[in-house]
């Protein structure tokens, strides 16, 4: 049985899961033999998902809905190429990511992710929260507006696939595995870039957080 690590923890593949991939497949074949409509259902079941990773990624609602509609647009422009070597959420995935760096490249965006949406399990997140317990009020709101904008001065010192990664797994709680195939790179590379990515960021953000 196929096993995956999501945020530390190993997950075993439930049965539940590969019929929702084998019922998403069912649902390309339909469309892929003309059954145009059949479409609509994998936009209304991925489309809140694909919006959230891609915010995460721009910090920008408008771009995100406008990035989210151009994802779902190639996707059908390009689904007699799916093969189902992957699940197709996963390839709808790579589509919307690959959409969105293009868009990062281009405009140079400043924000990445808000503290709000940083999943507290991980050691890096959990040590920027935990800094804000002891303030409260006004005094607590300039704090974490100060802490964002040096969280997203580090995180511009990092490559956008080092950027990418960091969201993908830290925000949006995607296994090593998942996060290789949308990236289209090897699980050692996956590691490996997020273990370079923490670091900066830990070393960035220790001074500040400590004070």
């Amino acid at each position: 049985m196929e096993a995956t690590k999501v945020l530390g923890k190993t997950l075993v593949a439930s049965p539940e899961r590969r019929q929702e991939a084998d019922a998403d497949v069912d649902i390309v074949r339909r469309v892929q033999a003309g059954e145009v409509a059949a479409f609509d259902r994998l936009i209304l079941k991925y489309r809140e998902r694909v919006f959230g990773i891609v915010y995460n990624l721009t910090a920008n609602r408008e771009d995100a809905a406008d990035l989210t509609q151009d994802a779902f647009i190639k996707a059908f422009q390009s689904i007699q190429r799916f093969g189902g070597q992957s699940s197709f959420f996963t390839w709808l995935y790579r589509i919307a990511v690959n959409s969105t760096l293009s868009h990062l490249r281009k405009m140079r965006l400043r924000s990445f992710f808000s503290l709000e949406r940083i999943n507290t399990d991980e050691p890096v997140a959990k040590e920027i929260v935990d800094a804000l317990t002891d303030k409260t009020g006004v005094e607590r709101d300039a704090y974490v507006r100060e802490l964002q904008e040096k969280l997203n001065d580090a995180m511009l010192k990092l490559s956008i696939k080092h950027r990418t990664v960091v969201t993908l797994f830290e925000i949006d709680g995607l296994s090593h595995q998942e996060i290789a195939e949308i990236m289209e790179c090897s699980v050692g590379t996956v590691r490996s870039r997020l273990h370079y990515a923490k670091q900066l960021l830990q070393a960035e953000l220790e001074p500040y957080i400590r004070r």
